[in-house]
């Protein structure tokens, strides 16, 4: 079984956002990148699929430099190799990101490429579905159980109200949901086996692809949401302060 992973490294979600100078990004000083918490679950899915199965598992990402200390994290987790794609300080929108992944994986051999349902931090959604139309494959989206048998996978999947069931022939792209499994940490053995595995690094002009020319969409502007107003405490009588709450509930908060 031939099994990629693609995966994205994020702010840690407990960091706090400050906006750069620019007005379009981030200020990426004293920021923690993380493995993309959804990815963690699409890469844990390939790993009990390489388990189960045998064949090997390649990691994927495309990013700046400090991709390749995640790309570490991710071998160190039990993948067998990782793929970097450099692409500079340049900021990439999916279409740009799925374009050099597709052409990544055009040139490997692949019967299952795992994404996570989201990328967090932008919220973005769509590079698992333009990955699966460039390579010309199905996909399945917020997967939570799957299984492979007989050159098919077999998912169930979360929809609105309730769960669907389907299948699908390999090669397929699955992007992963929370509750999919439960993400490994990796171990100290890991850690050190992950020193000796290999990163290859491809620019975008390895792969016959101009990122700048494949961006569909730009950031024009990045805001912070606005400050909380500060918690107003009610006192008194409790009859009274039940009464202010749901006048402060209808008329200035509206919830009800």
């Amino acid at each position: 079984m031939n099994l990629i992973a693609c995966v994205a490294f994020v702010p840690d979600t407990a960091t706090k956002i400050v906006i750069g100078g620019d007005g379009k990004s981030i200020n990426e000083t004293d920021v923690k990148y993380i493995l993309s918490p959804y990815d963690e679950y699409g890469l844990e899915e390939a790993l009990k699929v390489k388990e189960s199965q045998g064949g090997t598992l390649t990691v994927i990402s495309a990013g700046p430099e400090r991709t390749q200390q995640g790309l570490r994290e991710a071998l160190a987790r039990g993948a067998d190799d990782a793929v970097h794609i450099d692409t500079g300080d340049g900021v990439l929108d999916s279409n740009a990101v799925a374009e050099l992944l597709a052409a990544q994986i055009r040139t490997m051999p692949h019967d299952l490429v795992f994404f996570g349902k989201m990328g967090v931090g932008g919220d973005h959604a769509q590079t698992f579905a333009i990955v699966a139309e460039k390579l010309d494959v199905p996909h399945v989206s917020v997967v939570i159980k799957m299984e492979v048998k007989d050159g098919m996978i077999h998912a169930e999947r979360e929809i609105e109200g309730g769960h669907e069931v389907v299948e699908a022939p390999l090669p397929c792209v699955i992007a992963a949901q929370k509750g999919l499994n439960e993400p490994r940490y990796a171990s100290l053995k890991g850690i050190m086996a992950a020193k000796k595995k290999p990163i290859t690094v491809r620019k975008p002009a390895d792969l016959g692809v101009d990122p700048a020319s494949a961006i569909r969409t730009v950031v024009a502007k990045l805001e912070l949401p606005p400050p909380r107003p500060a918690a107003k405490i009610l006192t008194g009588d409790p009859a009274e302060a039940a009464k202010e709450l749901a006048r402060l509930l209808r008329e200035e908060a509206k919830v009800i």
